[in-house]
């Protein structure tokens, strides 16, 4: 029997098979996408450094049996989710991939947003937004896991293949927004610092402010209070989650 899920609160699913399809975006009403443009140019005139390339949303999302989901997704810009602050509008859910990284003594890592970003001062885990595929491939497992295995090289400097990630787990929670979430293999701390630095430095020789400005490691779900500044909506439960399971 299929289950549609509802965008309420913040849930977590445990995922054995994700079934992907693409979607068309619904038509949006002229005057929707009038104020949408308009809400769009001035964030960027407030912070130039965003960018409205393509993205990934995600349509409907449903239970069809134990640990199956079937997933649409629709292809959309950063743009689109101006709709959230234009009254009456509806803006699809985003879709996202993020990584739990532990470390070798049972840590896990959380990383905080640069001031340049969308987002900034936000702890979250390592990860970004689901891009489309291009040139007639597809999106599915393996696609997303490396998508995910990239966030990390990106963010972390870290090495990660997507045969090295497990998907682990699925939230839901702000917006409706959709969250896959992977498990990396331990790493010592020294690891991660040494290339968490050395990937800061790169971007900064390239002229580029990374997309990170630090990191820090958490023994429990209850440090995560220690940490000043806003949280994203899933890590706090992926986090309690992760040393429950552990």
């Amino acid at each position: 029997m299929t289950e549609t899920l509802p965008p309420v609160g913040i849930d977590l699913f445990d995922v054995e098979r994700l079934l992907l399809t693409e979607a068309a975006e619904p038509p949006l009403p002229p005057q929707d996408a009038t104020a949408r443009d308009r809400v769009w140019d001035m964030a960027v005139k407030a912070n130039p450094t965003l960018f409205d390339g393509p993205v990934v949303a995600c349509g409907e999302l449903e239970r069809t049996g134990p640990g199956v989901l079937r997933l649409s997704w629709v292809r959309v810009t950063y743009r689109h989710y101006a709709l959230r602050r234009v009254p009456g509008a509806t803006a699809l859910p985003s879709l996202f991939v993020n990584v739990v990284q532990p470390t070798d003594d049972g840590r896990v890592l959380a990383v905080r947003m640069s001031p340049s970003t969308a987002a900034p001062g936000r702890w979250q885990l390592p990860g970004g937004s689901v891009e489309p595929p291009q040139d007639g491939a597809v999106l599915d497992d393996a696609a997303l896991a490396c998508q995910a295995a990239r966030e990390l090289v990106e963010e972390l400097g870290v090495a990660a293949t997507a045969e090295t990630l497990d998907l682990w787990v699925l939230t839901r929670g702000e917006n409706g927004s959709v969250g896959l979430t992977y498990l990396a293999p331990a790493l010592p701390e020294a690891t991660l610092r040494a290339h968490f630095t050395a990937a800061a430095a790169a971007e900064r020789s390239q002229g580029r402010e990374p997309e990170l400005d630090t990191f820090v490691l958490v023994g429990s779900a209850d440090e995560l209070a220690g940490l000043g500044g806003p949280h994203a909506d899933y890590l706090e439960p992926i986090v309690r989650r992760f040393f429950r399971q552990r």
